[in-house]
């Protein structure tokens, strides 16, 4: 049986994974910043200028191209999406579901939305 950690592992190596300061120079290069923390967190911690709140529960329909239900916003076949959680560990996970959709362009915020405040990056509130 496997645990969650094999899972985590191996999803982050699928991915190449983005640290604050490369995210923020990504986001300045077109890539499209997607939060996927709860409301509660946003309220609590603020949020990144410039990223796209997608609730992580419908993600993959937001995100996927043949989805009735996707957002015309996201475009993951032409641009890199990165996903941000608070500490990286969920937007590892669904980074991964988002390749198996074949938007292997995607990512995911090493250390969240707190690597991405503890760097000192711009935050809203």
């Amino acid at each position: 049986m496997r645990t969650i950690d094999d899972l985590l592992e191996e999803a982050r190596r699928r991915l190449t994974r983005l640290d604050p300061r490369a995210a923020n120079e990504a986001m300045r290069d077109g890539a499209l910043l997607i939060d996927i923390r709860a409301e509660s967190q946003r309220a609590q911690d603020g949020v990144v200028p410039g990223s796209l709140f997608v609730a992580r529960n419908v993600l993959e329909w937001r995100c996927d191209p043949s989805s009735e239900h996707r957002d015309p916003r996201i475009d993951g076949r032409e641009h890199q999406l990165i996903l941000m959680c608070n500490e990286g560990y969920q937007s590892s996970l669904a980074a991964a579901t988002l390749h198996e959709l074949g938007l292997t362009r995607t990512t995911d915020l090493d250390g969240g939305f707190q690597a991405w405040r503890a760097a000192g990056l711009p935050v809203q509130r």
